[in-house]
């Protein structure tokens, strides 16, 4: 009879080919009858290895694996199938059914073996007790009766006897390094020596499991035992497998993110491999969160770089004061980059509409570049800042007109209101126009004609005065400027339509 405790360690998943093959054992073919285990071993748990560990030092001469000769067991394996698989056709070359000779005083290393011999010994004892006074029959001759015979089944799995078999073998050794050579072995042979609650054996696999890599499937197989673990011993594992906050993939994520936009060499690619991590990731408020803090980042320092420059002490050395400036501009042009680089990620994963609104509350910080273009120290400085700065409004601007982004009345009203002025700047002032810019200001004059077309009459007459710088000295070479005017003043001659409504 199997102990319950047993019973409940089968559950434990194990399967897969085993990496390592024994040599063949001897299989008996004549059956005997079931030894009785008292209903004590069916409380046996798994305890502290510190206070319960079993000493025995098995001799490698008198002591070896399934020697007839020696053995004081005689291990029955065998496949536990159920009564409703009786009809299902065996494998023929599978062995479901053997006998091992084993040592008592090397299995009891194997805390599950150790109750049920104490048990045996006990009824052992007993039965010798009234043989001696005068009880009927007699203890034969034959060798096989004068061992402890034992039944151990397995489930009804390819591999379950081979693997049984390897945890026995390891009984005789204490070098598992040589049989615990890969995951996928230790995977198979922990759940076994877990059901035998053979402690040094169960240590040296979660010492390999720790300490190498595992595939995918093989982290589900560590993830089915954890349940199965004292808690010290899955602490490593869980350690490894389980984050220690909630927060960390937003961590992980904004680190990457910073990595990638100010301290790696290879930035341009770095940057594409985290705009994949970022598409990749399965959560999109994480990576909106995640975007949004950068950009509230990068932001705030191109804003207070260019106000210091706008706003310069030259209270010191004017060499140091000019020294400050550049910085400035440097500082302001690296972080406009970074700035462009989010921005186009976040309107990529459809998250950029906080970045929207907060584009649209730029009146300081558009009033500080209009006064740094109208300038001609950043020309020779950073001659890119401009075409950066118009880069960000106009992919923001884009996504809205395009509804990629829907923003408010009043945002879309305070993004061209605040950003139309930067762009007549840098239009008047960004000389000679680099191949680059043109097409970047047309762009935007276009996004910007069309956001307007959205807004109330009233508004759009306003903004559209300050668009005449849109015009060009051929009138037909500006067809946006014009059908934008078109379109408003058919509104304009339009009947009201409330009254219609009367």
């Amino acid at each position: 009879m199997i102990p319950n405790s047993y019973r409940k360690r089968q559950r434990v998943p194990h399967r897969h080919t085993s990496a390592t093959r024994l040599s063949s054992t001897a299989t008996v073919v004549n059956s005997f009858s079931d030894k009785t285990v008292s209903e004590s071993s069916q409380k046996l748990h798994r305890t502290s290895s510190a206070a319960s560990t079993i000493t025995s030092s098995p001799n490698a001469v008198t002591s070896s694996f399934n020697d007839p000769y020696t053995a004081d067991v005689l291990l029955r394996l065998f496949v536990d199938r159920s009564p409703f698989d009786s009809d299902a056709p065996s494998d023929s070359s599978r062995q479901s059914d053997i006998q091992i000779y084993l040592h008592s005083a090397v299995i009891r290393r194997a805390k599950y073996f150790a109750a049920i011999l104490s048990d045996c010994w006990q009824h052992r004892t007993n039965v010798d007790a009234k043989s001696n006074n005068g009880a009927e029959g007699s203890r034969s001759n034959d060798n096989n009766n004068n061992l402890v015979h034992l039944n151990l089944a397995v489930v009804d799995d390819p591999n379950s006897i081979s693997i049984h078999l390897t945890v026995l073998q390891l009984l005789y050794t204490s070098d598992f390094a040589t049989v615990i050579d890969s995951a996928s072995t230790a995977l198979e042979i922990l759940p076994v020596a877990l059901e035998l609650l053979f402690e040094d054996c169960v240590k040296s696999c979660l010492r390999f499991l720790e300490a190498v890599p595992w595939s995918e499937e093989e982290e589900k197989r560590v993830l089915s035992l954890i349940p199965f673990l004292r808690e010290e011993e899955s602490k490593e594992l869980l350690a490894r497998l389980s984050p220690g906050k909630e927060d960390s993939c937003e961590e992980m994520l904004h680190g990457l993110i910073l990595a990638a936009i100010h301290n790696h060499p290879n930035m341009a690619f770095v940057k594409a491999f985290v705009a994949k991590l970022l598409r990749d990731f399965s959560s999109r408020e994480s990576a909106r969160r995640v975007l949004e803090r950068a950009l509230e980042t990068s932001l705030k320092v191109v804003k207070e770089s260019l106000e210091e420059y706008t706003s310069p002490d030259f209270r010191g050395d004017h060499n140091e004061t000019e020294a400050i400036q550049r910085l400035n501009l440097h500082t302001a042009m690296t972080n406009g980059r970074h700035l462009l680089w989010l921005v186009e990620r976040m309107i990529e994963l459809r998250v950029a509409d906080s970045a929207v609104v907060e584009w649209s509350e730029q009146a300081s910080f558009t009033a500080d570049l209009q006064r740094a273009f109208r300038d001609d120290a950043w020309r020779n400085i950073v001659p890119g800042l401009p075409a950066v700065v118009l880069r960000c409004t106009c992919k923001l601007a884009n996504a809205v007109a395009a509804g990629t982004i829907l923003a408010a009345r009043q945002v879309r009203m305070k993004l061209v209101k605040d950003w139309l002025p930067v762009l007549l700047v840098c239009k008047d002032n960004v000389s000679p126009m680099l191949p680059s810019h043109k097409p970047l200001h047309l762009e935007l004059e276009e996004t910007f004609l069309r956001i307007i077309s959205t807004l109330p009459m009233s508004d759009a007459q306003v903004l559209l005065q300050q668009c005449l710088s849109f015009s060009t000295r051929n009138v037909e070479d500006c067809p946006h400027l014009i059908t934008a005017f078109n379109t408003w003043f058919r509104r304009a001659t339009r009947p009201p339509q409330l009254e219609n409504l009367d």
